[in-house]
C-alpha cells in the first residue's frame, strides 16, 4: 500500500474537526443566509455541525466541513440530496438551503488558516430510533424505507461517487493493518478471523455484484421516527458516508445494527432484511454473502474505533458508541458457519 494512497483514505478521520465558537457560527449563518436565531452544537465524527433555531421555530443544520474533505465530495452529497428531492420528493431527507446569493455552499478560513466548506440543510423533526423501543413493525419500516431510498438513488451519478472511504464494507481488507491497534490478544485474533472470512469468501465476488450510490450509514442515530408514532419513519439524515458501492453492502451495514437487543441476535436483523428484500429483492449472489458483509461491518467498526480513540481521546464517547455492540456481535457470529449465519439472516426472505 503506497503511503500517499493511505493518507488520502484516512485524512478525513485523522484531521481534527473544526471548532468555531457558537458566536462565530451565528455570525456566518446571518451573513450567508440572513437567518437569525439560537445555535446549539450537534454531535459529529469529523465535521462541526450546529442546529440553528429561529424565533418562529424553524430549524436548520449548519455544517462546517472537515478541512480535509475535498470540495468534490461535498458537491456529491449536495447533488444527491437535490436528486432525491427531484425524483422522489416524498423521501424524508434534508433539503439543501441556498445562500442569499443562490449558492449551495460557501467557504470560510479557520483560525489556523485552513479552509472549510460551509452549507446548510433543513432540520428534520423526529426522534432518533436509538431513543425508542425496537419493534417488529419499526424494523420492517426501516427495511422498506432503506429500499425505497435506494430506489430513489438508483441511476444517480456524480464524478466523486467512486471516492475512497474507510467505512466501506467492500474495502475492509485495506484495514488489515489496523488489527495491531487492538490491544487485547483474544479480540485481535477474533478480528483477524473475520478479516480472513472477508478476504476468502467476499472479496473475490465483489466484481460480480450490482453497485450504485448508497447511503452507507443507515443506523439508529441517522433514522428518525415520528414523536407520536415510533413505527413511522420521519427522517433519514447524515449522508456523509455516501458512496458508489455494492448495493448488498448497504443492506448488510444497516442490518448489523439490528443484532443487539434480542435474545436471538438474528431476529431483528432478519426482519429488517426481509422487509428490504420485499421491496428491492436481493439477487442470489447477494443473499449468499449478505451475512458475511454484516459481520464485516462489525469488523470495520471495531478496527476504526480502536484506531481513532487512541488519537482523539477527547471524543471517546462518540467514537466508541458502536464499539461494544460490534464486539458482542462478532462474538455471537464466531461459532456459526457461513451457511448457518446466512440462512438465519434470510429467514424472512
Amino acid at each position: 500500500m503506497k503511503p500517499e494512497k493511505r493518507s488520502v483514505r484516512t485524512a478525513a478521520l485523522s484531521t481534527a474537526a473544526p471548532a468555531l465558537s457558537l458566536a462565530d457560527v451565528e455570525a456566518l449563518v446571518g451573513r450567508l443566509y440572513g437567518i437569525e436565531g439560537t445555535i446549539r452544537p450537534l454531535a459529529s465524527e469529523r465535521d462541526q455541525n450546529c442546529c440553528m433555531e429561529t424565533a418562529d421555530g424553524n430549524r436548520y443544520v449548519f455544517k462546517i466541513s472537515n478541512p480535509s474533505e475535498p470540495a468534490s465530495i461535498i458537491d456529491f452529497q449536495i447533488a444527491a440530496l437535490d436528486h432525491i428531492a427531484r425524483v422522489a420528493p416524498s423521501q424524508p431527507v434534508p433539503r439543501v438551503v441556498r445562500t442569499l446569493d443562490g449558492r449551495t455552499h460557501s467557504t470560510t478560513t479557520l483560525t489556523d488558516g485552513r479552509q472549510s466548506i460551509l452549507r446548510m440543510l433543513t432540520y428534520l423533526d423526529g426522534v432518533p430510533v436509538r431513543e425508542t423501543p425496537r419493534t417488529t413493525t419499526q424494523r420492517r419500516a426501516m427495511g422498506a424505507g432503506l429500499a425505497e431510498l435506494n430506489h430513489a438513488l438508483h441511476g444517480f451519478a456524480h464524478p466523486a461517487a467512486m471516492h475512497d472511504l474507510l467505512w466501506n464494507v467492500a474495502a475492509a481488507h485495506r484495514l488489515a493493518a489496523h488489527l495491531d491497534c487492538i490491544a487485547d490478544p483474544s479480540r485481535r485474533t477474533l478480528a483477524a478471523e473475520f478479516m480472513a472470512r472477508f478476504t476468502d469468501h467476499v472479496l473475490p465476488r465483489l466484481v460480480s455484484l450490482r453497485a450504485q450510490v448508497i447511503h452507507n450509514d443507515y443506523h439508529f442515530y441517522n433514522v428518525l421516527v415520528a414523536p407520536d408514532d415510533h413505527e413511522r419513519i420521519s427522517g433519514i439524515i447524515d449522508f456523509g458516508d455516501m458512496l458508489h458501492a455494492p448495493l448488498v453492502g448497504e443492506v448488510a451495514t444497516a442490518a448489523a445494527f439490528h443484532m443487539a437487543g434480542n435474545a436471538d441476535p438474528f431476529e431483528g436483523a432478519a426482519q429488517f432484511v426481509g422487509a428490504y428484500h420485499a421491496v428491492l429483492p436481493l439477487a442470489d449472489v447477494e443473499q449468499d454473502i449478505v451475512a458475511d458483509l454484516m459481520a464485516t461491518r462489525h469488523l470495520i467498526t471495531v478496527l476504526i474505533s480502536e484506531w481513532r480513540v487512541v488519537r482523539y481521546p477527547e471524543n471517546r464517547a462518540y467514537i466508541m458508541r458502536h464499539n461494544p455492540a460490534a464486539w458482542e456481535a462478532l462474538s455471537q457470529l464466531a461459532d456459526l458457519s457461513r451457511s448457518t449465519a446466512r440462512d438465519r439472516l434470510l429467514a424472512h426472505c
